[in-house]
């Protein structure tokens, strides 16, 4: 039996001049908020930063999804937990052996999770899932919003799914980069719990609307 599908948008794409109300706005329709914090050094862009988390933990009650796409994420875990954080995600390519910052996440109360990136092979993550409650497979290049997706990337979820389902694992496994009405259905099907979808919420004409779309479009898969 599949998990219940998790909308998670992601705050990159949002009006950052009116981060509250574009929250607030949506916020009764959404099941994970997702942030991204990039540091210029792992990604080439600087984003969302332990300040900000802070500032809008008040406002919602739905869990914090945090997307280090840092060199040294590992250095932040206490802060980002302080600051709200439920779970924090780290890319494998910065931490091929995780086992560490998962351990010390666990001793923060945090949920851990290993994200992977279009180029890199399934196999990374493999050996380190029984320690994830979450795998993130990346159908965009990190970094920036509003990419398109790439198709490519659901053969990794379905390995991921059956490596999963076979060992009785209740590891989820996160799909994350363009998103929308035409691709989430393909991403469920191949085994996808959790939905992070940007662009496609916070520039469609009725955000609530286009939430309605994804979800109508998960249970028709």
């Amino acid at each position: 039996m599949r998990k219940i599908a998790r909308i998670a948008p992601s705050l990159l794409a949002a009006d950052f001049a009116r981060l509250g109300e574009e929250m607030a706005a949506i916020d009764a329709h959404v099941d994970w908020w997702h942030l991204d914090v990039m540091d210029g050094h792992f990604v080439p862009n600087l984003a969302i930063g332990i300040p900000i988390i802070e500032a809008i933990r008040p406002h919602t009650n739905k869990p914090f999804d945090v997307h280090m796409m840092t060199t040294n994420a590992h250095a932040y875990l206490e802060a980002l937990r302080s600051a709200g954080a439920d779970q924090v995600t780290v890319h494998v390519e910065a931490y091929p052996d995780p086992t560490a910052v998962a351990d010390r996440a666990r001793e923060l109360e945090l949920r851990f999770g290993l994200v992977l990136n279009p180029p890199t092979d399934v196999e990374a993550v493999l050996p380190y899932v029984e320690l994830c409650d979450v795998v993130v497979v990346m159908s965009v290049a990190p970094g920036f919003g509003g990419q398109a997706f790439i198709p490519s990337v659901l053969d990794k979820v379905e390995r991921l799914r059956k490596w999963v389902d076979s060992r009785g694992l209740p590891t989820d496994i996160e799909i994350d980069g363009g998103i929308d009405g035409s691709n989430v259905g393909r991403a469920r099907n191949a085994g996808a719990d959790v939905f992070v979808a940007g662009t496609s919420v916070f520039r469609a004409p009725n955000p609530v609307e286009a939430i309605a779309e994804l979800r109508r479009a998960i249970a028709e898969a």
